[in-house]
């Protein structure tokens, strides 16, 4: 397999420097997305949008499907579906990246920043099959492509404060373009202090200081080809967590590519993308900050990926064809160092993820299909090989204590199918879809040793012998327009085969002083998750608009025990008004009582709340420049709340002011 990969990545090779004209790629009209959110911070249109400074996160959270998980003011971990990180594909562009983190404190999206994006795919269920096997769904943080406008050189310089947590931002980006070269540079630094919940309560440990800092070059070869390179560096320090026993003092990413753009709309192969890449994290936990911990130690993991796809669109009549060739190779390396609070006794030392090695190599087609004007069917397939081993003979020795049969290698076929009927008319359109996906465990759930999870305050130990996550989904979206009101109800189910989850095992004591005990994955024989959203929106007139949003979620295992994290009854209004120039919107947002909580994995009642909030904008023309001003409140009446996604119940932030500049000099 190892010899498939290598020769994969020498076709990819040939593919940058080899394309002929008669090849291409188009863009994703091949699959149907959920949700598209543009970000692009280049354009500028986005003075409608709430912050043009926002983080991934608050871009994210604004999603329907997708809920952000807190353990603090920084680094919110996605979840799609009422399904978190394992069980999602989330990407840069395409590219395979893991957090090195055994607590989940550094997802993916923590290591990119509104600079460096155009836009942010989110694809529920096997949707998000493109890039990897997923059961939940999939998020792609896309990198705008390379634009030769020959527009010479544009600057743009952003500024934002919020009073709470006294949170600054700064950003410069620096744009170049001619007909043959592009080349684009931007920085962004964020900054906060401790912020307040409502009532002024401090939330102590919620500091955080990052920048980001991203190069984006392209060359056009020729009339259809293109080259880019692209190099992304983050780096966050002085993190804390409140809602965690420990903080990080260093979270850093480079993430750089090679990619290979070639187009052409008069041909059969519309475009053909390659790109090789690849990323290294560090990230580093320690308690020194913490007051009174029974004792000190320092936890820090390494994750490094190699990686390569290559892309093709097709069209041949009635048929819209995609194949994505894509492979990568990961190593995920994590330890942990105890110093006893007596000088005397030695450090203790073991490794938490011990050396895993894993290599995947994976093919996707997806066909759409115009049966008529009006009707489309699309089908998807993908087929994998992941094999992960543990290179380290201490960390096979140790898993054997609770698995005596393992080896020190594991190989795994996954498949993913899905097929949807869409078909527009008029005043209204619907989706129907069915998919099935496999997902292999994730390094935690197999390998990790001693992972302690303050959620539950349990230790968890990972299972090699875990089988592959099966997932059997049902879709539907329908959407009815009435003139000037439009009516959506989006649903899914989906019944989990193998569903990963830890269970206790009372003959084995905690590593950690203080946990209740010990939790070793295992896999329930299914469970269910079922989710479904009614959106509204109405033009009351040119200028004024009303949009809602209620959402209903529920999720159950076979033994009869709820999941955790799952999201309560949800609402959203709005109403907006807009001009060229201005708009304003007034926003209540709130969730309903908790009552179908999890006790047995750590979860409590959390009771409803409601808050409201107001933002407006302003665009002003200089000349050839733009001036955007992005201002408002967010929870006006200084509410003290959190909600089932806040870990350990930590209280979200009071009232607070923020004011955006955005300058745009062409």
């Amino acid at each position: 397999m190892k010899r498939f990969f290598i020769i994969s990545m020498c076709t990819l090779c040939c593919n940058l420097v080899f394309s002929q004209e008669t090849q291409s790629e188009t863009k994703k009209d091949t699959t149907l997305l959920q949700e598209t959110i543009v970000i692009a911070q280049r354009k500028l249109s986005n003075y409608r949008q709430e912050k043009t400074l926002s983080s991934i996160d608050a871009y994210l959270e604004k999603a329907n499907k997708v809920t952000m998980i807190k353990r603090g003011n920084y680094a919110w971990e996605p979840s799609i579906n009422n399904m978190m990180s394992d069980r999602l594909n989330v990407t840069i562009d395409g590219m395979q990246i893991f957090g090195a983190c055994t607590d989940k404190m550094d997802p993916i999206t923590s290591y990119v920043d509104v600079s460096n994006l155009e836009q942010v795919s989110i694809n529920s269920g096997q949707e998000g099959a493109e890039n990897g096997h997923c059961v939940g769904g999939g998020i792609d943080l896309q990198i705008a492509p390379s634009k030769f406008y020959n527009s010479g050189l544009k600057t743009n310089i952003d500024l934002g404060y919020e009073t709470n947590g006294d949170y600054k931002t700064t950003g410069l980006d620096l744009e170049y373009s001619s007909n043959k070269f592009y080349l684009n540079t931007d920085a962004i630094f964020r900054k906060s202090d401790n912020y307040k919940a409502g009532d002024k309560e401090e939330i102590l440990y919620s500091q955080f200081q990052k920048y980001n800092i991203s190069l984006l070059s392209g060359y056009k070869l020729a009339n259809n080809h293109t080259l880019e390179s692209n190099i992304i560096y983050d780096k966050a320090t002085d993190v804390g967590y409140p809602a965690l026993p420990m903080d990080v003092s260093l979270a850093e990413a480079l993430i750089t590519s090679v990619t290979h753009r070639y187009k052409n709309d008069v041909t059969r192969v519309k475009s053909l993308e390659s790109k090789l890449y690849f990323n290294t994290i560090t990230h580093i936990m320690d308690d020194s900050n913490r007051p009174e911990v029974p004792i000190r130690m320092d936890m820090p993991g390494w994750s490094d990926t190699y990686g390569f796809y290559s892309k093709v669109t097709l069209k041949e009549k009635k048929h819209n064809l995609l194949v994505n060739l894509n492979g990568f190779y990961n190593k995920s390396l994590a330890e942990m160092t105890m110093y006893p609070n007596d000088p005397n006794q030695p450090d203790m030392f073991m490794y938490t993820w011990p050396d895993i090695r894993t290599l995947y190599t994976g093919l996707f087609i997806n066909d759409n299909i115009a049966l008529n004007a009006k009707e489309s069917i699309s089908t998807s397939l993908r087929l994998g090989f992941h094999q992960n081993k543990i290179a380290k003979k201490v960390g096979v020795e140790s898993l054997q204590i609770f698995h005596p049969d393992i080896s020190d290698s594991k190989n795994r076929f996954l498949l993913s199918l899905s097929g949807e009927y869409t078909i527009k008319k008029d005043k209204f359109d619907a989706t129907l879809g069915i998919g099935y996906g496999e997902r292999a465990p994730s390094v935690s759930e197999g390998y990790g040793f001693f992972l302690f999870n303050s959620f539950d305050n349990y230790d968890y130990i990972g299972n090699p012998n875990l089988k592959n996550e099966k997932a059997l989904e049902f879709n539907s979206k329908i959407n009815f327009k009435f003139k000037a009101l439009k009516l959506g109800i989006v649903s899914s189910f989906f019944h989990v085969s193998n569903y990963i989850i830890g269970e206790i095992d009372d003959t084995v004591n905690p590593m950690t002083i203080g946990a209740n005990g010990v939790r070793i994955y295992e896999a329930l024989k299914h469970a269910s998750i079922f989710n479904t959203y009614l959106n509204t929106s109405y033009d009351i007139s040119k200028k004024i608009s009303f949009n809602s949003s209620i959402g209903y979620n529920y999720g159950v295992g076979s033994n009869n025990t709820n999941l955790s994290l799952i999201r309560p009854l949800s609402y959203l209004a709005e109403i907006n008004y807009s001009t060229q120039k201005f708009n304003a919107a007034l926003q209540l947002e709130g969730n309903g009582n908790q009552s179908e909580y999890s006790s047995f994995y750590g979860e409590d009642e959390t009771p409803a709340y409601a808050i409201l909030n107001l933002n407006m904008g302003n665009i002003f023309h200089l000349r050839n420049n733009r001036l955007v001003f992005k201002y408002g409140i967010e929870n006006i009446l200084d509410a003290n709340y959190s909600t089932y996604a806040d870990w350990n119940n930590i209280s979200r932030q009071g009232r607070n002011f923020y004011l955006n500049m955005s300058y745009i000099i062409f």
